[in-house]
């Protein structure tokens, strides 16, 4: 068994106001995919600008932000969403959705299309490979809150965490990491380093975070005021993916019908 290291969730005091890792977890995804898509950008095939890159991660960030949390408060936790509305402000206490995030952002590029006048999956095909070092930096800082653990496990890397009880669990925000994140980033990069049918890299963006998703979620705890939905294993994160997966393969068959 491994031990949680029991990291403050209080990065820092700024000015007396507390500075938690996980928005700072989300600073460094933002960051990240900015430098990364700024160098992208430095190739003139690659049909963006520098200052249109700035306008993308900043569009694209607000979509993640406002949309992760709307999200999660309707599809994970709607009950308190009617009874106590304010919650919804309290981001530093965790509570973020890929799915709600993912309906953001796609709200938020396709709005970006009418400023730039470029096709909407140029933008996703463009923004796809960075979106995996956002998901990673976010499980890390699910990881410090000690909030989304695994389910209880015999296995030798098994964590106790502080609001899961006495029993090891999966370090299911780890798996996700490496999976969501860093496989993810690095199938992505390399498909998209070679020239591609339009949509082809969204669609296997699409696919493959749905396919990893599904997975981990075997190994997950579901969030505890839903549960299970169906045959004692099926979650909500299985549900909200298995039409993101059907997306991801409806692209990639269009991408690459359409070239030929």
């Amino acid at each position: 068994m491994l031990t949680y290291p029991n990291i403050n969730p209080v990065a820092f005091h700024l000015f007396n106001w507390p500075v938690y890792w996980y928005g700072l977890m989300y600073l460094v995804g933002f960051v990240g995919g900015w430098l990364l898509l700024a160098w992208r950008a430095r190739n003139p095939a690659c049909g963006f600008t520098q200052d249109q890159v700035s306008d993308l991660v900043f569009y694209a960030a607000l979509g993640a932000v406002i949309g992760g949390r709307l999200g999660y408060m309707l599809f994970y936790d709607w009950r308190v969403t009617f009874s106590d509305p304010l919650m919804i402000l309290q981001t530093w206490k965790g509570g973020m959705s890929f799915h709600g995030g993912a309906l953001g952002v796609i709200i938020a590029l396709w709005l970006c299309t009418k400023k730039m006048h470029k096709p909407f999956l140029m933008l996703t095909d463009f923004i796809a490979p960075v979106v995996p070092v956002g998901l990673a930096a976010g499980r890390i800082g699910n990881f410090i809150n000690g909030e989304l653990w695994g389910r209880i496990t015999t296995m030798p890397w098994g964590m106790v965490f502080p609001s899961g009880g006495p029993y090891p669990r999966h370090p299911s925000q780890l798996y996700e990491c490496a999976l969501e994140g860093i496989a993810l980033f690095i199938i992505l990069w390399c498909f998209s380093r070679k020239p591609r049918p339009l949509g082809a890299v969204s669609g296997l963006f699409a696919l493959g975070y749905g396919l990893f998703r599904c997975f981990v979620e075997f190994f997950r705890m579901p969030d505890a005021q839903i549960g299970y939905l169906a045959f004692g294993w099926l979650t909500e994160g299985q549900l909200l993916s298995i039409p993101l997966m059907a997306v991801g393969v409806g692209l990639l068959v269009y991408a690459y019908r359409k070239k030929t």
